[in-house]
């Protein structure tokens, strides 16, 4: 609307000519607006669900980085053996009890073992001993580790009580999005899980694609084209779109890459001299072309694979 209205004279800003501005676009350019259906309940309390998703990701990965950047700080040969692990609720809650080197030193292999051992009973061993093989590394205390050892535990009982809400919405958004009509439609397609789905439902459903191609445009993973006279710079991606439903279709292609199919289009992108997420985003463009067809006509994905074997006699 706002490209439109650098079309009509004067620079105003006001409910008043925005409104006279969009029902001029509806009546002489009806092409360029579309329909939004938003009666579905389920939906909007799906919006609202995966938005909170979003958020609740972002503060785990900055809580996250916070720890890693303090445990840098006082120790690094520890913040490399934990830091990879901070995903898994044995590490972080390790450091709710023993935040320190010092006191992880002061409490010994057997008692480090077993408090890994509520949560990791599998991984304990290992984590135990890379942890006290890092702890051998550094026999200097690095000035602030006091004050780290107070941030530290309430990190780590934060980062732990985010995944527990992320957890209890997971389990809210999938009962939500398994009820949904087109859940096995979606989900028939490799790469494509409940969160995945859900933001596919989220950012497509109630909105009007007349092709494949509008669908790939909206969500900016469909190449654009530069050319002016003379000057031909080929194809480039997208900075435009819906950056959500473009993220969703990047990570469901990246997670598509185990399905034979879509690993073969991607290795031969690669063999064409494409960088790993060119590829990609060629691949979901691909599989978006899919997507359009089975939301169109309500069908599962059917595997290439699976279409190219002789039918039996």
């Amino acid at each position: 609307m706002r490209r439109i209205a650098d079309l009509h004279p004067g620079q105003a800003k006001t409910d008043a000519r925005d409104a006279a501005i969009i029902a001029e676009a509806a009546r002489s350019m009806p092409h360029t607006l579309r329909s939004v259906e938003l009666d579905d309940e389920s939906l909007a309390g799906l919006g609202v669900l995966c938005g909170f998703d979003d958020d609740l990701a972002a503060q785990i990965t900055a809580t996250s980085n916070r720890i890693r950047g303090l445990l840098t700080q006082i120790h690094p040969a520890l913040e490399r053996a934990l830091g990879p692990h901070l995903d898994h609720p044995a590490v972080a809650d390790l450091i709710t009890r023993y935040p320190t080197p010092q006191a992880l030193k002061t409490a010994g292999r057997g008692h480090v073992r077993a408090r890994l051992k509520k949560h990791a009973p599998r991984a304990a061993d290992r984590l135990t001993e890379a942890i006290f093989n890092a702890l051998g590394e550094q026999t200097v205390v690095v000035v602030g580790t006091g004050a780290a050892g107070i941030v530290l535990p309430k990190l780590a009982e934060q980062l732990l009580a985010l995944r527990r809400q992320r957890d209890e919405i997971a389990s809210q958004v999938e009962a939500l999005v398994e009820a949904h009509p087109l859940y096995e439609v979606l989900t028939s397609m490799p790469g494509i899980g409940v969160r995945t789905c859900a933001r596919i439902l989220t950012e497509v459903t109630g909105k009007h694609f007349a092709s494949a191609a509008h669908l790939a445009s909206y969500a900016g993973i469909a190449p654009v084209t530069r050319r002016s006279g003379t000057s031909i710079r080929g194809e480039h991606p997208s900075r435009r779109g819906n950056k959500k439903l473009k993220r969703a279709l990047f990570l469901s292609a990246f997670a598509a890459l185990h399905h034979p199919p879509s690993r073969a289009y991607y290795d031969r992108k690669r063999a064409e001299g494409k960088r790993h997420n060119q590829a990609i985003i060629a691949l979901a463009r691909r599989r978006s072309d899919a997507l359009f067809a089975m939301l169109r006509d309500g069908t599962l994905y059917e595997d290439p694979a699976l279409k190219n074997l002789p039918s039996a006699a």
